[in-house]
């Protein structure tokens, strides 16, 4: 075992007095030796209930100070914290809690309404004040202290294993590319059972010795209000694409009051380069970049507004910690501006999927390179530009949507003989799904019918946006169905 570098535990040494963290929904804020010392009680919280080395324990809650502590005493004691999506339907978080196996379940009132036992958040935290806290250790940096759940092609969930060196490394990663330091402030309401919102938004700063405000969630006029507000100071921010043309459209939006910001990072979904350069040309840096669920931070753009202004669209560079290939079908690598797939290489990459031996195994080359079926180029300066994204997954405001799972969902609804899902673009989610049924012979089936089926299976942002019946389905020679012509059928109507 190797010992990982505890960064709370060392800036509540360097600068105890310091901001950390402060909840806006709650009204809390944390020094760096109050916010250690809270991690420690948890930890001692976590212990007497039973947790030790590799137990899993789930959270299902809005965003919360408390959910980073949860994530901080994990590490400490060498178990793995389960953050659930909370936008998932309630059988869809049943499968996550029982592929996860916690041994303990925590949450607010989201757990009432998933139908899921556990104890009250709120109350956990409250019975820690009255604890002595395990005192900090060595951390084993191997060790996975995290398992962040996303949507496979297969339509079944894998949960990404992420350790501290993983996560470390991200914030290392982020802290160089987005000029973090210890006057920065990061105002997270990205949720925080997604790779940004617990991850990008929060080790960096730890690291660094900045500060972290915390939402319960995105609201376009109230977020907007925090990124003007002097008093809060905030520097830096990430939203998905979607968000950044909302805080654009809202009535208060003032260019003028955004210059204190270090930049706005944009990941998630590709960003229109129109849109990069109108908040260039208002003078806030609005910093495209690409990353991943099992590599955290991979790119970002440089923050000088000239580059971006001329490199509109581009996802960035990499810092030095990471690795990146263009390869094609051959697994050769392409020349500078020509296309193939990415693969990533680094000691921010996950070493897997909790309990998808298989998964694990295809998602990486036999020299260790991490297939990340995206499509994309590196130009004659290290730029990454994507290009597309091999696998039939598309992006819906920011989520994840994986068509096989919708499908899949479908499979035994009366009637059907055959099913796809396609992503199409949409001004306002970026890319929304479109579903195509096929009726058995002699059978009708309208789109309220689909729909009523569909809606207590899977979450609303899976939901199709558009239902259309055709007779069948175009196929190749090989019988296999053709998608790329599906949505040019699709996109023609």
């Amino acid at each position: 075992m190797t010992g990982a570098t505890d960064y709370l535990n060392l800036q509540a040494r360097l600068q105890p007095q310091r901001l950390a963290a402060r909840d806006l929904t709650a009204g809390r804020a944390w020094s760096y030796g109050e916010f250690d010392l809270a991690a420690g009680r948890f930890a001692a919280a976590l212990q007497e209930r039973g947790v030790g080395a590799g137990d899993r324990v789930a959270v299902l809650a809005k965003n919360r100070v408390e959910i980073v502590l949860l994530h901080i005493a994990c590490a400490r004691l060498g178990a793995i914290l389960v953050p659930l999506n909370w936008r998932l339907a309630a059988g869809e978080l049943a499968a996550l809690v029982a592929d996860a196996a916690p041994h303990l379940v925590l949450g607010d009132a989201l757990l009432g309404a998933a139908g899921l036992d556990g104890l009250d958040i709120e109350d956990f935290a409250a019975a820690t004040e009255e604890l002595d806290p395990l005192p900090a250790r060595a951390i084993d940096e191997d060790a996975p202290s995290l398992i962040l759940y996303t949507s496979g092609t297969s339509g079944r969930p894998k949960g990404v294993l992420l350790s501290e060196r993983n996560i470390w490394q991200t914030g290392l990663n982020f802290s160089l590319l987005g000029r973090v330091t210890h006057e920065s402030v990061v105002l997270c309401d990205s949720p925080m059972f997604h790779v940004i919102g617990l991850v990008t938004n929060i080790r960096p700063v730890l690291m660094r010795g900045g500060a972290f405000l915390v939402s319960d969630g995105f609201v376009p006029a109230r977020t907007l209000a925090r990124l003007a507000d002097p008093a809060l100071g905030v520097t830096h921010y990430f939203c998905v694409p979607q968000m950044s043309a909302m805080l654009r459209a809202d009535p208060a939006f003032d260019p003028a009051k955004l210059q204190k910001l270090t930049a706005i990072f944009s990941g998630g979904a590709p960003l229109a380069a129109d849109a990069i350069s109108a908040w260039a040309q208002d003078g806030v840096a609005m910093a495209n970049g690409f990353g991943m669920t099992e590599n955290g931070t991979l790119t970002c753009m440089p923050l000088e507004l000239p580059i971006i202004l001329e490199n509109p669209g581009a996802a960035g560079v990499a810092p030095p910690g990471v690795e990146l290939r263009v390869v094609d079908e051959a697994g050769e690598a392409c020349p500078p501006g020509v296309a193939g797939e990415l693969l990533v290489k680094g000691p921010n990459q996950s070493a897997g999927y909790w309990r998808r031996p298989a998964d694990t195994a295809a998602a990486f080359t036999a020299d260790g390179w991490f297939r990340s079926g995206d499509i994309a180029r590196l130009d004659a300066n290290g730029l990454l530009w994507l290009v597309d994204r091999k696998k039939d997954m598309f992006i819906s405001g920011g989520e994840n949507v994986y068509p096989a799972e919708i499908e899949g969902a479908l499979a035994a609804f009366p009637g059907l003989a055959e099913c796809a899902v396609i992503g199409i673009p949409d001004e306002r989610w970026g890319e929304v799904g479109h579903l195509i049924v096929v009726p058995q012979a002699e059978r009708e089936i309208a789109e309220e019918e689909v729909r009523a089926y569909l809606e207590p299976r899977l979450a609303r942002y899976k939901l199709p946006k558009y239902v259309s019946v055709m007779e069948a389905l175009p196929r190749n020679g090989a019988g296999k169905l053709v998608k790329a012509r599906l949505r040019e059928m699709i996109v023609r109507k």
